[in-house]
């Protein structure tokens, strides 16, 4: 039987044997597995595709990862479900020369914490439903993306009175 991630331990043997041989890794696995161990990533699977190539130094892995999210845009408090596409180009080495690289252990590639760090770090920080969302008022909390609520009727011009002496400075300058 096989391991879960048995796709994510790569035995790379035949890979090391010359510099420029190459191959293609191309799996699909739960991303539960992954141990992400951050819940805006969906109960899925992940795909994954790589593509490893023997060098002096090491072994290089290119590719693809990606997975669905779901948050909450940070200006208007929606739901936000969208897909994260990773790209990646890491060294893996037996000898570690390089502080980025990750270690060939024995004859295979744990691909699985680099597939984790690269999917975390790809997930942002703030979402925006749309890059264009207004947000909710900062006075009565209407949803300005809803055109129902858009025009609540809040003043929302009133200025912090520490500003004062910039607006005339402002005004100043734009009658000159």
């Amino acid at each position: 039987m096989t391991s879960p991630l048995s796709g994510l331990v790569v035995n790379v043997a035949e890979v090391l044997r010359r510099v420029g041989n190459v191959k293609e890794i191309d799996v699909s696995v739960d991303s539960d597995l992954l141990e992400l161990g951050d819940d805006r990533v969906a109960t899925q699977d992940v795909p994954i595709a790589f593509h490893l190539e023997s060098t002096n130094t090491g072994i290089l892995v290119c590719g693809t990862v990606s997975a669905a999210y779901s948050d909450t845009c940070r200006r208007c408090l929606a739901d936000v479900r969208d897909t994260v596409t990773v790209a990646i180009g890491e060294l893996y080495q037996r000898e570690i020369t390089d502080p980025d690289a990750y270690p060939i252990e024995g004859e295979q590639l744990l691909l699985a914490p680099l597939v984790r760090e690269h999917l975390l770090l790809a997930l942002p920080d703030a979402p925006l439903c749309r890059t264009d969302c207004p947000g909710l008022c900062p006075v009565c909390g209407a949803d300005k993306a809803n055109p129902a609520e858009a025009d609540c009727g809040c003043a929302v011009g009133a200025s912090d009175p520490r500003w004062a002496a910039l607006d005339a400075l402002r005004a100043d300058l734009d009658d000159r």
